[in-house]
């Protein structure tokens, strides 16, 4: 995928997600998750390909290794930009999760950038340590993902910004940084707990952003997500 701005299309229902990408000009980056996608299926991704938009397909897959790498197999044919698992599977996990990736891409075709996600942006290091039962900081814990991640052969991970920049140095320039949990200054924070804002996103080391509700629930969501973009790109000036 490219680097621009990914927006977040957390609707539940092919209509709506249509009526607001009709209020942005141009093609589009953006992510479809497990509420639009779960509740519609692959006939959403082919309407909103149509459209002119790259695709990262959030639906963050995390079961046994078979199963993980016949439905990456499968996601391959639908010719989305992006797709991850949970870092949290394990090295065979991701290192099937590819392989089905590479089975499935049509021939001529690239194959789905494969990303893991690390912690949520919603989880605190006081819940990781008492409902995960994982010891040492968050920071660590996201760092021991990104390493086996980029071990296993896939293309980055998904974390917060104030993990990007440390990320950067443990795993390189090139391993993918995607963050979520981006925010317009004075936006509020919902129910997400590590955010920033673009620039700081680019300043860490993000190489991509995904931004939600600061553009879809914006009165006036072009403007928004052009002030977003922006900043981004203004930022590696």
């Amino acid at each position: 995928m490219n680097d621009s701005p990914i927006i977040a299309l957390d609707f539940p229902a092919p209509e709506e997600a249509a009526a607001f990408l009709r209020t942005i000009p141009g093609s589009l980056s953006v992510k479809i998750g497990m509420e639009l996608y779960l509740q519609n299926g692959p006939s959403v991704i082919e309407r909103i390909r149509e459209a002119g938009h790259d695709i990262f397909l959030d639906l963050k897959l995390h079961d046994i290794p078979n199963t993980v790498g016949q439905a990456m197999k499968g996601l391959a044919r639908l010719g989305v930009g992006m797709v991850n698992v949970h870092a949290a599977g394990g090295r065979e996990m991701m290192e099937r999760a590819l392989e089905g990736l590479e089975a499935g891409t049509p021939a001529g075709r690239k194959r789905p950038e494969l990303i893991a996600v690390t912690q949520l942006t919603s989880t605190a290091e006081e819940q990781m340590r008492q409902e995960q039962g994982i010891s040492g900081t968050l920071e660590e814990s996201v760092l021991r993902y990104a390493r086996l991640a980029q071990e296993s052969g896939l293309d980055g991970v998904v974390c917060s910004v104030h993990e990007a920049s440390a990320i950067r140095s443990l795993c390189g320039d090139s391993f993918l940084k995607v963050t979520p949990g981006i925010r317009l200054a004075g936006s509020g924070t919902q129910d997400q707990k590590r955010i920033a804002t673009p620039e700081e996103a680019r300043k860490a080391g993000s190489t991509h952003i995904v931004v939600g509700r600061t553009i879809t629930k914006a009165t006036d969501p072009a403007q928004a997500y052009n002030e977003v973009k922006r900043q981004w790109e203004e930022s590696i000036r």
